[in-house]
């Protein structure tokens, strides 16, 4: 059997230290800074440098995943070209969804955010991440093993890469065209790969809103219980 190793935690970098209430109110500092994020639908064409982009994705990396096989990939598409194909392709996927494919309920729980078929967001905003979950692969590049806890993992992940693009001062929208096998041909991604959403990434429109519906929150009591 191979003999694992382990590293004392002393010896990493340290994580953030608080004495007294300097604990609490750092999670509450937090908790102000998420009550600002908001998803958005109208983008400004000002471009964001991809050094922003970069650094998000490398803190996206950093999410826990199953035997640590980090099972995602993020394809960062910025040329005009590939995403006014990512905007057609997606296009074509929703009218059918709003068609009659979604069904009356989904439909009616969409209505107060007030979608469409319409997505000009695709080709506004200056990046799209198409986050894909691999089926396979492993901590080396060259491995082909089976990867576990895939949906949970790529999904810690993307909320990390949200949150860091939030604290960036970036605004995002999460698309979920389905079904989304047209983004594995258009960014030539194995078949071994599913891809999750499309994080689409830029600064807000001068005239940009958000949906009344989606300011309300469930309170603290509505979401977690003691035992």
């Amino acid at each position: 059997m191979t003999e694992h190793t382990h590293v004392p935690l002393a010896d990493l970098p340290p994580a953030p230290q608080h004495d007294g209430d300097e604990a609490l109110n750092a999670i509450r500092r937090f908790a102000d800074t998420m009550k600002t994020r908001h998803t958005i639908r109208d983008f400004s064409e000002e471009p964001v440098e991809r050094a922003l982009i970069e650094a998000a994705v490398e803190a996206a990396g950093r999410a826990p995943s199953g035997a640590n096989h980090q099972p995602w990939f993020f394809a960062v598409c910025e040329g005009q070209d590939i995403k006014r194909r990512i905007r057609e392709a997606a296009e074509e996927e929703e009218r059918a969804f709003y068609d009659g494919k979604a069904g009356q309920e989904w439909l009616d729980a969409l209505a107060p955010i007030g979608t469409d078929a319409s997505k000009p967001f695709l080709e506004t905003a200056p990046y799209l991440i198409v986050c894909f979950a691999q089926k396979r692969g492993g901590l080396e590049a060259s491995d082909d093993k089976k990867n576990y806890y895939v949906t949970e993992s790529v999904g810690l992940a993307c909320g990390m890469l949200l949150t860091a693009l939030h604290l960036g001062g970036l605004a995002t929208l999460t698309h979920t065209p389905n079904p989304m096998k047209f983004l594995n041909e258009a960014l030539d991604r194995p078949s071994t790969e599913k891809a999750m959403m499309i994080i689409v990434v830029g600064k807000p429109a001068a005239d940009a809103t958000v949906p009344e519906h989606a300011l309300k929150k469930k309170t603290l009591d509505e979401i977690m219980r003691i035992y």
